[in-house]
């Protein structure tokens, strides 16, 4: 996916900048409102990440200015304003989803691929409530999990763990986005839990273990 940022926060950009390239995507940076407006007429891309209060040309000029132009790219607006008016002025000045500040990063994550998915250019497979890859299959409703025909006692993080890997098979997924999603946002981001975790799934999957591979310094991918 192709995403273009349009943020004057440094520290915000550097942030998810990085952790959305961790997810395996392309993020290109604006750090005003007029660059992103140029960005726009000379690229395509699927999805906008576009801070409301930018300098010079704010947000939500951004938004008219794009969408006066014809341009449909969906547009998620964020901002640190969280008043019911602030979101309303977002969404009727063309914007089609609306994210206050601080944010959690999954939830960003999450909101872009709805917006890309609504755009009909992202398919996902129907949410089913037993997933199974190679020999391993879980079964979300009883949450039994299996390898072969032999049943695996595993812990709930675990547990938990192993479903994120098995409902995005193929895709990298960062630390971050696993501390997140498994640990809950205030998890320290310096901790290797993620690494321990691994290990011990990986033992407990036996044949099945290679399935979970290692990125360096970005995070794992389950083929």
């Amino acid at each position: 996916m192709n995403i273009l940022l349009i943020e004057d926060e440094m520290r915000v950009a550097d942030f998810v900048r990085r952790g959305l390239s961790a997810e395996g995507w392309s993020v290109q940076h604006a750090p005003d409102g007029e660059t992103g407006i140029e960005f726009l007429e000379q690229y395509s891309f699927d999805v906008v990440l576009l801070d409301l209060m930018l300098p010079g040309v704010s947000g939500h000029d951004v938004c008219r200015k794009v969408r006066a132009r014809k341009n449909i790219t969906p547009i998620l607006m964020l901002s640190a304003l969280d008043a019911t008016e602030e979101r309303v002025d977002g969404l009727r000045v063309g914007a089609d989803d609306y994210l206050p500040k601080p944010f959690d990063f999954d939830e960003l994550v999450a909101r872009i691929e709805a917006l890309h998915r609504r755009a009909g250019k992202y398919t996902e497979t129907e949410d089913r409530q037993v997933l199974s890859h190679g020999t391993i299959t879980f079964d979300k409703t009883s949450l039994i999990v299996t390898v072969g025909d032999k049943n695996l006692d595993l812990s709930s993080k675990e547990r938990d763990l192993l479903l994120l890997f098995l409902s995005n098979p193929g895709r990298v997924l960062s630390r971050e986005r696993i501390l997140n999603t498994v640990w809950g946002m205030n998890a320290d981001p310096m901790t290797n839990v993620v690494d321990v975790y691994v290990g011990r799934l990986r033992r407990k999957l036996g044949d099945e273990a290679d399935r979970i591979v290692t990125l360096r310094n970005i995070g794992y991918r389950f083929e």
